[in-house]
């Protein structure tokens, strides 16, 4: 059981910054593109060329005052997509399926899990940025958490951001967060956090 509680905290210390600095040095130099390219190429075009089937598995990192988190996600491929009108680019509905831990350097408890299902909206005005916003359902492992009374375990997600596609395989993002049972059991203190999310699209 100690080790169950270690574990984490060693990852954080530990492992997340190097899988971080490890990420940025592999996915910056594959994102680069040749000064005054005049065809950007089209994601949709590259995942049929490489095989990717638009599918990603991801690593984020979040924080907010006296708590972090880390998660690891799957992200399916756009459920459905929409091709807007004079060039407003298209929107995107995705799914993510994670499981996160969530570690608090002052209260108590100091720790706890999530799991969570959330549907994404991603609107593309271009086929390398992105901004999304996302309502789904998480359920937590206590109620309690870092001097805060959540109330129920049954939580839900509500989560805006913004993101680039730096290559064909490397997407990094920034979310902000918030976490509340929205007054179904009180009191419900609910948690904020931001993240820095990024995706191996395949």
């Amino acid at each position: 059981m100690h080790f169950m509680n270690a574990l984490p905290q060693f990852v954080f210390r530990h492992v997340v910054p190097v899988i971080a600095l490890a990420v940025l040095a592999a996915a910056l130099p594959a994102g680069a593109q040749p000064v005054g390219s005049s065809q950007p190429v089209s994601p949709t075009t590259i995942a049929s060329d490489t095989g990717r089937s638009g599918n990603g598995l991801g690593l984020r990192i979040g924080y907010f005052d006296d708590y972090r988190n880390v998660s690891l996600f799957h992200e399916t491929a756009p459920w459905w997509s929409y091709r807007l009108q004079n060039g407003w680019g298209r929107l995107d509905l995705n799914g993510e399926l994670g499981l996160t831990y969530w570690d608090a350097t002052h209260g108590r408890p100091d720790s706890l899990w999530q799991l969570s299902a959330t549907p994404m909206l991603r609107w593309w005005p271009n086929e390398f940025v992105y901004t999304e916003i996302g309502v789904g359902a998480t359920v937590l492992s206590r109620t309690r958490f870092a001097d805060k009374n959540l109330g129920s375990a049954f939580q839900f997600g509500n989560h805006i951001g913004v993101g680039v596609l730096i290559s064909p395989a490397h997407q990094v993002g920034l979310r902000f967060s918030h976490f509340s049972n929205a007054g179904i059991k009180e009191p419900n203190d609910g948690l904020d956090v931001v993240q820095l999310t990024y995706t191996y699209r395949y």
